[in-house]
């Protein structure tokens, strides 16, 4: 596969797997929203835990109705299987890590959104494959739900007055999940980072392209949706969050790459900015999702 025959294209096809027929040294930036491992639809069932609480399935869940539609299964200490999760987790990363490592140029940037909650075996994935961790974004999200659960409510439930009264005011489950963490990565470089710079064009950032999305070049990015922006795959992420890292490590005519592409958002926003884009999904209908949204684009550029 050459340079020129594979940029451009959203492609089905396994996501770890694709990824391992590309050339070394071959994309300026990495840039993917990937599982998160936290069960809360089939594909992001990343372990063999076939705990009966999975996908809201449990008799509990589904007499409880669609708030547990796309929740994982609750965190139980008590269980062994559920412990063994994080680690199943950071070695699913370490099956694509090593190859993303030879994929990406040297000095480039590898951006990952991995939620929240395993966030720390990702980091270890990718530091034991090579990587070099450079921070993590805070991405300040425009709204989220919140479905903490009333203990009261579950003492309501078995008539207990006093133990009702006595827990009030308590919840199960975390506060309002306003943020999402951006891990940033780099390769290692073997000369300087100014040598570096001149050979493979990535190792520096751009601060002034950064500030046409927010007022100062903070770790914190507060962006949101654009209207009739959402809706398209379950945890889809702003055109503008994915514009802001693409500029951020980039200049025009380079190649992004993803290889969870998802609904094909990072590939849009590469698309608008002048960027070469190559995406992988091995789901058919997130497939055709991407490329309706890139040959809508083309046509009003074209218009």
């Amino acid at each position: 596969m050459t340079y020129d025959e594979s940029i451009d294209k959203v492609v089905k096809e396994d996501c770890i797997s694709a990824v391992k027929k590309l050339p070394e040294n071959y994309a300026h930036l990495i840039l993917s929203d990937i599982p998160y491992g936290i069960s809360t639809e089939t594909w992001d069932v990343l372990h063999n835990n076939n705990n009966s609480a999975l996908l809201g399935s449990s008799p509990a869940q589904r007499k409880a109705g669609d708030v547990f539609k796309r929740r994982g299964k609750p965190i139980n200490g008590w269980s062994k299987e559920d412990r063994k999760i994080p680690f199943e987790y950071y070695e699913w990363c370490l099956s694509w890590a090593p190859d993303w490592l030879r994929v990406v140029k040297p000095g480039g940037t590898v951006f990952i959104l991995p939620g929240r909650r395993f966030a720390h075996r990702c980091i270890s994935a990718m530091e034991d494959s090579g990587f070099n961790f450079r921070d993590t974004l805070v991405w300040e999200k425009p709204g989220a739900a919140h479905r903490a659960q009333r203990v009261s409510s579950v003492f309501d439930r078995r008539g207990s007055e006093v133990d009702s009264e006595t827990w009030k005011g308590w919840k199960l489950g975390n506060l309002r999940p306003i943020w999402e963490p951006v891990l940033w990565f780099s390769k290692p470089y073997p000369s300087t980072i100014t040598d570096n710079i001149l050979k493979h064009g990535v190792g520096a950032f751009n601060e002034q392209a950064f500030l046409k999305y927010q007022s100062y070049p903070n770790n914190i990015i507060s962006l949101g949706y654009g209207t009739g922006e959402r809706g398209m795959h379950p945890h889809q992420k702003p055109l503008s969050l994915m514009k802001a890292l693409i500029d951020l490590t980039t200049k025009e005519n380079q190649l992004v790459l993803d290889p969870f592409c998802g609904s094909g958002t990072t590939l849009v926003a590469a698309k608008e900015l002048g960027r070469h884009f190559l995406g992988y999904d091995n789901d058919g209908e997130c497939v055709k999702t991407c490329k309706s949204r890139l040959r809508n684009l083309r046509e009003i550029n074209n218009d």
